[in-house]
């Protein structure tokens, strides 16, 4: 420890006269070396420390398996409960550009604030069928209006393993990620089935047998 002295130095720009003095204050206190170690060398010895004991191996496998978790059974829409009364609703899908559309050279194709329907560009092709694959009265109603629209059904899960179900149908099935197809389309109820009828979506809500 090094004890130091306090000096105050006072220039002809602080003080009225020209001279600069200085006064000595005597010695107010030891200094000491700093300790503390950097902060990164300190998250490199923690890292070190858990790789050694086994930590850092147990850590990396945990989220590897919550990660193939996530993706194996994404989790489930909110808010649905299945059907307990059948009925059918229309749903408008046009909406308003917020935004220029322009084509590959630049041309205008659709101003902001264009009011524009998708099925006058695009048919729905298929019918859209929301289920649950966790209740297996749905995934049999499923099924059976797959068979009755010989395949032209494109199913789409609110909760369960689709990975598992592809496995089993042997055709795609998707999944409606955070509930952004059944939010648009108003489904609160399932399994529910879209179709086109003109410039709307039909929505026909469908019971299950008990």
């Amino acid at each position: 420890m090094n004890p130091f002295r306090l000096t105050l130095l006072w220039t002809g720009l602080a003080l009225p006269f020209a001279s600069a003095w200085a006064m000595d204050l005597g010695v107010i206190g030891p200094t000491y070396e700093i300790s503390e170690p950097h902060l990164l060398q300190m998250i490199e010895q923690r890292l070190q420390d858990k790789a050694r004991s086994g930590e850092l191996q147990r850590l990396e496998t945990e989220a590897r398996n919550r990660g193939i978790e996530t993706v194996n059974h994404p989790p489930p829409v909110a808010g649905l409960h299945v059907t307990d009364s059948a009925r059918t609703y229309y749903v408008d899908p046009s909406f308003t550009l917020d935004r220029n559309i322009v084509g590959a050279k630049g041309e205008l194709l659709f101003a902001a604030g264009t009011r524009k329907n998708p099925l006058e560009v695009v048919s729905l092709s298929r019918h859209l069928l929301f289920f649950d694959a966790r209740d297996p009265r749905q995934v049999s109603r499923a099924q059976t209006l797959i068979g009755h629209y010989a395949g032209r059904v494109k199913p789409i899960l609110v909760g369960g393993s689709y990975l598992d179900l592809m496995k089993s149908w042997r055709i795609p099935v998707f999944f409606d990620q955070q509930g952004r197809l059944t939010r648009r389309l108003g489904i609160t109820q399932v399994p529910a089935l879209v179709s086109q009828e003109g410039l709307r979506l039909r929505i026909d809500v469908l019971v299950v047998s008990r």
